[in-house]
């Protein structure tokens, strides 16, 4: 796993019923861009020290997908904002 500032985190849920998390990396530890990342997490605004799992994947910054909202779910981006963002 290699990541750039801006990028994306996305945890999927492991278990029924919790939804998946995101949030942009702001930190990066290794100039490689491995893990860990330093995370600011959507549904909160915490940032937290992240060691991905293997329930976890990069969005790259600016990459075109489905924006979800801070509780996990898929959602439209508002008009002029940044993929991902809501």
């Amino acid at each position: 796993m290699h990541a750039h500032l801006g990028d994306r985190l996305i945890v999927e849920s492991p278990t029924t019923g919790v939804v998946r998390r995101d949030g942009e990396i702001i930190g990066l530890h290794h100039e490689d861009g491995t893990p860990p990342y330093d995370v600011r997490w959507s549904d909160t605004g915490a940032v937290t020290l992240v060691f991905p799992g293997p329930d976890a994947h990069i969005r790259q910054a600016g990459a075109q997908g489905p924006a979800f909202d801070g509780a996990g779910r898929q959602g439209h981006p508002r008009p002029g904002a940044s993929p991902g963002h809501r």
